[in-house]
């Protein structure tokens, strides 16, 4: 942890301020990598017998290509840009205006402009819009397939189009989990921008705890990251998971205008969407100061902290879920009722497959599968009782190898909570 500068103005690593299809970058091969992730998706498809994939989730869509656009509007205003990949060919539908996005890329082969099949485009005129639209893919399928009940693979469009692109005769696959059996699989390659974002991500987490003091809200203290993240040209924080004091337990308290009180426990969960499109998922929680943490306190701290390693320390390539689970940390009872609702999942541009659950939890949600080499997995853990004051968040990400456990977090943890 030596050769980190906490307090540095930006990551130690070049280039962060290119977009993704800049030149190589700090010994990152851009153009591997987007070639290696649709190489996994097109095998997948072929594992799932899916003739044609219509991407529509903006992650997705980066994923499969390195293009991206106004990610987070695209979530919420699909399909506003979307990708139709088959076995030889890739097009990208891309947002009005915006077709220069996707040109230069080698996995897009032609660009096209979005024909937006949503209410708020379309109005009264909706489902006529959707029947157009599903016309136009139906052509184009059955022409860069030659299949005219080619199985289409589909994920996130609205109920009117795929119902019509099954009427015009195709067969719908859901997208999902060849997508994500693909993602889950990290090249070493890829790994580079999954530590370029880790380490953009551990500069600001070290901005922010040197910014605690009593007095700040939770929003200001908040803000510390998301200015030091999108400095570094990260794209933006996921979810609003810091809050301090009593807001620490239960978990899943949204960062608030709440005024962090002396001595106070401040829990972080980073969730950040960073660097190259890529996640960087820990927790960490501190103390406010000015005085040392209360032995409740060190108690919640050294719980977590043993929960995080523990079930770190079991994991192995080849162990499957329901091994985990087994193996798995045994979480108190006085702490079993608040507990995080996963032991562990995967990650890579957000949270991903698989997720791995707590023994208790793995009748009722639980599946089982295989760890292998390849995935990144963040242990999770939440301490806190039901009823009481305050709790503690803690979580590593980390990369399973052929030989086992690499843990890629390197931001510290707290030697007074841990005392």
């Amino acid at each position: 942890m030596a050769d980190l500068d906490w307090h540095a103005e930006r990551s130690d690593l070049e280039g962060l301020v290119q977009l993704d299809r800049a030149p190589e970058t700090h010994d990152i091969d851009l153009k591997a990598v987007r070639q290696y992730r649709q190489a996994r998706v097109r095998a997948k498809m072929g594992d799932y017998g899916i003739d044609a994939l219509i991407l529509s989730d903006p992650v997705n869509i980066r994923y499969a290509t390195g293009t991206r656009n106004m990610q987070v509007f695209s979530m919420r205003n699909a399909p506003s840009r979307y990708l139709l990949l088959t076995p030889n060919r890739s097009v990208l539908f891309e947002f009005t205006g915006c077709l220069h996005l996707g040109e230069g890329f080698e996995t897009i082969d032609e660009v096209r402009p979005a024909r937006t099949a949503s209410f708020v485009a379309a109005g009264p005129h909706i489902a006529e819009r959707e029947r157009s639209w599903a016309a136009e893919m139906a052509s184009l399928i059955r022409e860069l397939t030659g299949m005219k009940d080619a199985t289409v693979g589909l994920e996130r469009l609205n109920a009117g189009t795929a119902i019509a692109l099954r009427d015009a005769g195709f067969r719908i696959a859901d997208a999902q989990e060849p997508v994500e059996m693909a993602r889950a699989i990290k090249s070493p390659e890829e790994m580079k921008c999954v530590i370029a974002s880790l380490r953009a991500t551990e500069i600001g987490v070290g901005k922010l705890r040197d910014a605690i003091r009593p007095g700040l809200t939770e929003a200001e203290l908040w803000s510390v990251l998301h200015k030091s993240v999108i400095e570094q040209n990260g794209d933006y924080i996921e979810t609003r998971l810091l809050s301090a004091g009593a807001r620490t337990n239960p978990w899943f308290q949204e960062t608030s205008d709440n005024v962090i009180g002396a001595n106070e426990l401040i829990a972080l969960d980073t969730d950040v969407v960073g660097c190259h499109g890529y996640y960087a998922d820990f927790s960490r929680t501190f103390h406010a100061g000015p005085d040392r943490p209360s032995d409740v306190q060190r108690e919640l701290y050294k719980t977590a902290h043993e929960q995080v390693h523990h079930n770190i320390d079991i994991l192995h390539p080849g162990m499957t879920f329901r091994e985990y689970a087994d193996k798995a940390w045994n979480i108190p009872e006085k702490f079993y009722a608040n507990r995080y609702y996963l032991s562990a999942h995967g990650c890579g541009m957000t949270g991903e497959y698989p997720y791995l659950y707590h023994h208790g939890d793995f009748p009722d949600a639980g599946y089982d599968g295989v760890v292998e080499p390849g995935m990144t997995l963040c242990v999770e853990s939440y301490i806190g009782e039901e009823g009481a004051r305050e709790g503690v968040k803690l979580e590593q990400q980390l990369l399973v190898t052929a030989d086992g456990i690499q843990v890629l977090s390197r931001f510290p943890f707290e030697d007074d909570l841990l005392a």
